[in-house]
């Protein structure tokens, strides 16, 4: 039935202002005002259409993303958007494609690494699109470990130029996206040498096929790697291979805004401070977990819309049977994930302060909190990447048979979604170096150097070492300072007794590499803290809207709680808490399960994507799941002719008997 809300009797039961949440999980009036417009205009808009995506093949695919990035472009021109409309409808395209590429890795490292002059002359270029350019610093044989890297840049001062080089098989560029097929330059990551000697990992920025037919230049091989997991998803990007064979650049593109090659050879530290390339890196990650918070919410989208629309058991008597949101078990796996959206969302928030933080002390040369700052980014970039990719395969599952199809939009979503526990730092090589740092924070408290922003806990640690959790009854657990004390102490004790096993190696090294995994837990309890604490930051806000505090409330202590429960041996192996206290955290849970339950609906609605962006038939608006699947079944190609391809020459002799006979 079209133009029925199949879901109007779970709007009916909402508890809170959905209009006041939408601003809260937007950000700001602004920010959903320009996100809900451009949702709007690429969903109204026949040429954004993607439901056919996992249909096509790689080639038909690719030219459909060429196809619709032009049109997107276009459209930011002819409307004249704004650099922050632009990107909201790149988002809401929701195609993975070469543009990503350049707008957020390329032309972030020519403004963060660049001159004065080599912005004026590049920037005006990739602004206008008049060079599309990629980030080429993964290759074949190295990622996560970026000084192994082995393309060579050689300085030869007799023409002032580099040659670039891939001097072996391993030292291909390989996963770059946008460069396969498109990219015209890139910002090429190589092994700086001049006059004999070397100089670590800098950028350079290459041309790399003719501006006039788009043909490789000579000394360079490139294309693309070939396809990757999933239907549709990511296959609309051509992530590339590339090899130099001694290509030659101006001196001038070599990025040198930290360090600086004369026209002798010479290398030149710049005035500007190094460490002012880790504000660029702040900033890519945070745009990270904030893309977290994004996936996760569309999958938590579906997956409880989808619980609501099911039913399945509980009938008596021929009754009507029970929606599958209401048996605890899927209470039990989904809020959760409905509290970690929210999470993540808050957390991605305060980190783009923290960006902006960074970004003003390091403009006065104040690098006091840098070391923190990049490893909080490492860390919550880990957590949240690994968490989300997790949650999504888990909503499929929750979605029971039905997720498993491409038309539940989980499958791409999934696919589309995981790669981002690899790119911008593997997540268990991020893991260890916030245990680096955070052990390295415990050596030094006897030194009388406090440790700042998240890790200001650390300086309290001789109370966090003794304090007992007074929890008496399952309310007790609804107090903000209850529930952070014991994930401070739990954090607090991990890292000082891994600190301690480490000193108990007479090379460092060999205990890291020893105590390894234990160092991950103890850096992932860290973390954890970091949102619990950051959620309940948000909650001391205040927060217009009727209703909408309690239920951030609600969300906040089911995300702290839920993973008290999962990682109970933590909690209690530590001492912070007793068995009697986690059994009556689990009974709050509960409690709050039934709380969220009637405003379940309106939870993922505050999230306000359209039909389009979702991309899928069990999460639509309306609820109207099964018309709309038994329709979608149609479309698939198999079903263009009743009897398939096939049938005569290999099915119809087996039926007949006639094998032997027939030409396979």
């Amino acid at each position: 039935m079209e133009g029925v809300d199949h879901l109007a009797h779970e709007r009916n039961k909402t508890e809170f202002d959905v209009d006041a949440m939408k601003i809260v999980w937007a950000g700001s009036r602004h920010a959903f005002e320009v996100s809900d417009r451009m949702a709007r205009l690429v969903a109204s808009d026949p040429a954004f259409q993607k439901d056919n995506r996992t249909r096509l093949g790689r080639k038909e695919l690719f030219k459909n993303t060429l196809r619709k990035a032009a049109h997107a472009w276009k459209r930011i021109l002819d409307l004249r958007l704004t650099e922050e409309e632009a990107g909201r409808l790149r988002t809401f395209v929701d195609e993975p494609a070469f543009t990503d590429l350049h707008w957020g890795m390329f032309v972030p490292a020519i403004k963060g690494q660049g001159t004065d002059e080599q912005q004026q002359k590049w920037l005006p270029l990739a602004y206008k699109m008049q060079i599309i350019g990629c980030y080429a610093q993964t290759e074949l044989g190295h990622g996560s470990n970026v000084q192994g890297l082995e393309t060579t840049a050689t300085f030869d001062p007799e023409t002032d130029e580099f040659v670039i080089h891939s001097p072996t098989l391993t030292s291909c560029k390989w996963w770059p996206g946008g460069l396969g097929k498109i990219s015209t330059h890139a910002v090429v990551y190589a092994r700086l040498l001049t006059n004999g000697q070397e100089h670590g990992v800098h950028g350079f920025i290459v041309q790399l096929r003719s501006m006039d037919d788009h043909m490789p230049l000579p000394g360079i091989t490139i294309g693309d790697i070939g396809m990757k997991f999933g239907n549709g998803a990511y296959n609309t990007m051509d992530n590339g291979v590339l090899k130099f064979d001694h290509v030659r650049i101006p001196r001038n593109q070599m990025l040198m805004r930290v360090l600086q090659v004369t026209r002798e050879g010479k290398c030149v530290q710049s005035n500007v401070p190094r460490q002012l390339i880790y504000g660029t890196m702040v900033f890519v990650r945070q745009s990270i977990v904030a893309d977290a918070s994004v996936a996760l919410s569309r999958a938590v989208c579906i997956a409880t819309r989808y619980s609501a629309v099911r039913r399945q058991f509980g009938s008596q008597d021929g009754g009507v049977e029970t929606q599958v949101i209401d048996y605890k078990t899927q209470q039990n796996r989904l809020f959760p994930l409905l509290a970690s959206a929210y999470a993540f969302r808050f957390v991605g928030e305060w980190l783009k302060w923290l960006y902006t933080d960074v970004t003003q002390r390091l403009q006065a040369n104040d690098f006091s909190t840098l070391p923190e700052a990049h490893a909080c980014t490492a860390g919550l970039k880990s957590l949240t990447t690994t968490a989300t990719a997790d949650a999504i395969e888990e909503c499929r599952k929750l979605c029971g048979g039905h997720g498993y199809l491409c038309a539940s939009g989980l499958p791409e979503l999934f696919a589309v979604y995981v790669p981002a526990c690899t790119y911008e730092g593997d997540n268990i090589v991020l893991l260890l170096q916030v245990a680096r740092f955070l052990v390295k924070t415990v050596s030094q408290l006897g030194s009388g150097k406090k440790p700042v922003g998240t890790t200001a806990y650390l300086g309290r640690v001789q109370d966090l070492l003794q304090c007992r959790c007074d929890v008496q009854t399952a309310e007790d657990w609804l107090k903000p300072s209850v529930v952070l004390e014991a994930f401070e102490a739990r954090s607090a004790r991990m890292c000082v007794a891994r600190a301690q096993n480490l000193s108990k190696f007479e090379n460092p090294e060999d205990g890291f590499a020893e105590l390894s995994a234990d160092l991950v837990e103890a850096a992932v309890a860290h973390c954890q803290l970091i949102v619990v604490s950051k959620f309940i930051d948000k909650l001391q806000q205040d927060i217009p809207g009727n209703g909408v505090k309690q239920q951030l409330q609600n969300l906040c202590y089911i995300y702290a709680l839920n993973l008290l429960h999962n990682y109970l041996g933590d909690f209690l192996s530590t001492g912070c808490i007793t068995p009697k206290q986690a059994s009556l955290a689990n009974d709050q849970l509960r409690s709050l399960y039934s709380q969220i339950r009637p405003n379940a609906i309106a939870l993922v609605d505050a999230f306000n994507y359209t039909d389009h962006y979702l991309g899928s038939v069990l999460g639509r608006y309306d609820g109207n799941v099964y018309p709309k699947l038994y329709e979608e079944a149609w479309k698939d190609p198999l079903n263009d002719s009743v009897v398939p391809d096939g049938y005569h020459e290999y099915v119809r002799p087996m039926l007949k008997q006639q094998l032997r006979n027939a030409r396979l």
